[in-house]
């Protein structure tokens, strides 16, 4: 069983960690409305890109598995 003082040693290395994230996360320059929309549009669109492709891909390579 971990003794008071091991606790309490553990518990500051913690503090001090989320200390730390939270100053980090202050540092972070966050998007602003419009960014955020525009990020969200393009990446909703790259991910149709490809899924659009791999559908294309995944129908030649059954139409080629037929013929076999």
């Amino acid at each position: 069983m971990a003794t008071p003082a091991t606790k309490a040693k553990g518990d500051g290395k913690v503090r001090k960690y989320f200390r730390e994230v939270r100053a980090e996360m202050r540092k972070v320059n966050w998007p602003n409305r419009k960014e955020l929309i525009t990020y969200t549009g393009v990446v909703l669109f790259a991910t149709v890109v490809v899924a659009l492709f791999i559908a294309v891909v995944d129908l030649i390579i059954v139409a080629l598995a037929r013929l076999v």
